[in-house]
């Protein structure tokens, strides 16, 4: 298909780790159609990081309530309903004036099929499996095939259904000028060695998923390891994590750097972007460092790594770290009694894994690349 000249809007607005398992598509196409508009539907929070990206002409936000967030209160479904109402009230006038001529639907569901209809005209594609009755607004159905299960190479399909070649180089994650500085104000502030032989870890503890919760003494321990290792540890995390990073602080011997609620997301994404090593937890930074071509130590438990693992197009760059024994793992529950498959990795496990790939030379090699960029 030729998108020469073509205006192509994205719809998916959330989460953060299925957003960023999107830009690649996005990427590829306007690498190879540098002529094409391309325009992206995201919640409000998560636009800051698609602004910032080369790709995408235009971005719409919007904010509609999750009803599905453990701390959405009662009446989230109603508040939910009229942030729909008036969302789709407004893009319709939006697209009136400059419609789109491909609509791309990755998020399936019911509300993203609402989304696309928005747009006066124009071909609307999706999943043909996908929930909510999705399929019923689409024109144009891509299959996935039992043999696919990430869901990064899920969305690839989309570039094979428009004939968009995909390359290395579409997977790499945009940060702007003003972030960059930011972050690295920041890591001057907090007197963090930032010359080539100074490895820096990105750390995040947090979750949406109780399940996924790794103990708090365990992160105490391991980052004093860390840091007896000379290796200063960033904890990353939104306004809200914050005080479950100070219930891990005060286990420590040592001092952490705490971001979480001091820098922006593309900041953040900067900071992932700049550290040699991520560890942390099964959620969207996670995602975030696979794209930066960070190396990653990731905790997994109640979630499968082949379907939402850190994502990489080369070989031996992350760390999946997992409690292997256990028959309750990928059990995909949201909560839990027990927690084992998470209290079960112990912190030598992701010591071992973290000092393993701190070893490797792309850490290094990221490192010096970084380093002359904000110099």
């Amino acid at each position: 298909m030729l998108l020469n000249n073509k205006r192509i809007l994205i719809i998916k607005p959330s989460s953060l780790g299925d957003i960023v398992h999107t830009l690649p598509v996005a990427h590829a196409i306007k690498r190879c159609f540098p002529n094409s508009s391309i325009g992206w539907i995201a919640q409000r929070a998560f636009a800051p990081l698609l602004q910032a990206d080369d790709s995408i002409d235009a971005v719409y936000p919007i904010h509609i309530p999750s009803t599905s967030d453990p701390q959405a209160g009662r009446g989230a479904w109603l508040k939910a309903l009229q942030a729909t109402f008036t969302t789709l009230q407004r893009l319709r006038r939006q697209f009136r004036s400059e419609p789109y001529d491909l609509i791309l639907d990755l998020h399936a569901s019911f509300r993203s099929g609402l989304l696309g209809r928005t747009n006066p005209g124009g071909q609307r594609v999706g999943f043909g499996q996908a929930k909510e009755l999705n399929s019923f607004f689409q024109e144009h159905l891509i299959d996935i095939p039992d043999t696919t299960e990430h869901a990064q190479d899920k969305n690839l399909l989309f570039c094979s259904y428009l004939r968009v070649k995909v390359a290395d180089a579409d997977f790499h994650l945009c940060t702007g000028e003003e972030d960059r500085q930011a972050m690295w104000q920041f890591l001057h502030a907090q007197q963090i060695r930032t010359d080539t032989t100074s490895p820096i870890v990105y750390a995040n503890p947090a979750a949406r998923w109780q399940s996924k919760f790794w103990p708090i003494e365990h992160w105490a321990t391991l980052t004093d390891q860390l840091h007896e290792k000379s290796i200063p540890v960033v904890f990353g995390g939104s306004p809200q994590d914050t005080e479950y990073l100070s219930s891990i602080v005060r286990l420590m011997q040592t001092e952490p750097i705490i971001a979480a609620g001091r820098l922006t997301l593309p900041q953040s994404a900067a900071l992932i972007q700049h550290a040699s090593l991520y560890i942390g937890l099964d959620s969207g930074p996670m995602h975030i460092a696979a794209l930066a071509r960070t190396p990653v130590v990731a905790l997994f438990g109640p979630t499968h790594p082949s379907r939402v693992g850190p994502y990489s197009p080369q070989e031996n760059e992350h760390r999946i770290i997992r409690a292997e024994a256990l028959d309750c793992l990928e059990c995909r529950k949201r909560s839990c009694l027990h927690l084992s498959c998470m209290h079960k990795i112990s912190p030598k496990m992701v010591f071992e894994a973290a000092t393993s790939l701190l070893r490797l030379p792309l850490a290094s090699e990221k490192k010096l690349q970084n380093a002359e960029e904000f110099a």
